[in-house]
């Protein structure tokens, strides 16, 4: 076990020519991988100054590349130090309640309606069925 860096001490580190990362509770200097990194440096100093555990796994990383890591390896996170990952919840929808007599009105159309179709139709047929 290395040294134990703070969250704020590590993302002092945060630019090309001095850059640490934190992945899986360790810390690693990857400042020297930086133009070797296949996915560019860019990708290393934007994962700066928080946990990128879950930027790192996300890639998919070989078994090559998490084994060059031990290479890198200066030292442990405290975890106390970083923030715990918030959950969203989404806000609970305010209950629709729909008044009675709304409701009713609502079951009396879903009647008539159909009905009067009905009618209209049966109106229809009789008109042209006299004209015949």
């Amino acid at each position: 076990m290395g040294k134990v860096f703070t969250l704020k001490e590590v993302a002092e580190h945060n630019d090309p020519k001095d850059c640490w990362l934190i992945i899986h509770g360790k810390v690693f200097d990857v400042t020297k991988f930086l133009e070797d990194h296949p996915g560019g440096d860019d990708v290393l100093l934007s994962a700066t100054g928080k946990d990128a555990t879950d930027d790192f796994e996300d890639v998919g990383h070989s078994t090559t590349a998490k084994s060059m890591m031990d290479e890198f390896y200066v030292g442990d996170i405290d975890t106390a130090t970083i923030p715990k990952k918030v959950e969203y919840t989404p806000p609970k929808q305010a209950h629709y309640n729909q008044d009675k007599t709304t409701e009713f009105i609502i079951k009396i159309l879903q009647f008539l309606v159909p009905l009067l179709i009905l009618g209209v139709a049966v109106g229809i047929r009789v008109y042209t069925r006299s004209e015949a």
